[in-house]
């Protein structure tokens, strides 16, 4: 009876395993995304031979903490969020916005240097930018929503040039992440075509 007994055991640990082996197997692969800039879109500076091109220095910029993780989040009601569980940001979403800002804004002012914060050593900069996400979500297939207060500042930082509360919405064209994080990418170009058009007047 012994040997039966021990095949029978033997039979139901493989057929444990094997089913264990067909589920990992069934599971779905995350997807990773990021935001992409204005650079793609061709719409580039090009500057006049007598124009002086700045210097700007992007940063710090702050999230709120219901964002700073590798979920992308969407807003299912007024107070309800979901984070996705296989859709997710190849990069930290500060680090990818503040580089799509940087990019941005390269693209839509005659720029010498665009430096991240914390930029090293004592860099000449003409103006500084800071901002502080409010809410960078949106809802699948409706809509793209980013709130922020953004301020120019003096290269050194100590006068405030600048103060400005911007909220942009856009169009999600698709039910899928791809299309929801395409949206983000055009707010945040239209967020970095207002500061860059407060700049220019600046510059005047």
């Amino acid at each position: 009876m012994a040997k039966p007994l021990f095949h029978l055991g033997t039979i139901i640990i493989l057929g444990t395993l094997l089913a264990s082996s067909f589920g990992c197997a069934s599971s779905p692969s995350s997807r990773f995304y990021l935001l992409s800039s204005l650079s793609t879109t061709g719409r580039e500076v090009k500057p006049s031979p007598d124009e002086n091109c700045l210097s700007i220095g992007i940063g710090p910029i702050s999230v709120p903490g219901y964002l700073d993780q590798p979920q992308i989040v969407t807003r299912t009601a007024a107070n309800e969020l979901l984070l996705a569980e296989f859709d997710r940001w190849a990069d930290p979403l500060k680090e990818n916005l503040t580089r799509v800002i940087s990019q941005n804004l390269s693209t839509l002012l005659c720029t010498k240097t665009v430096v991240v914060f914390p930029w090293q050593g004592r860099m000449s900069i003409d103006y500084r930018i800071e901002m502080d996400v409010l809410r960078f979500d949106g809802t699948l297939g409706r809509s793209a929503s980013l709130e922020a207060w953004w301020r120019v500042l003096s290269g050194d930082g100590r006068k405030m040039l600048v103060a400005k509360k911007a909220s942009f919405n856009e169009a999600v064209d698709g039910k899928d992440y791809r299309s929801l994080v395409s949206a983000q990418s055009r707010v945040l170009g239209h967020l970095s075509g207002e500061i860059a058009e407060a700049i220019k007047t600046l510059k005047k």
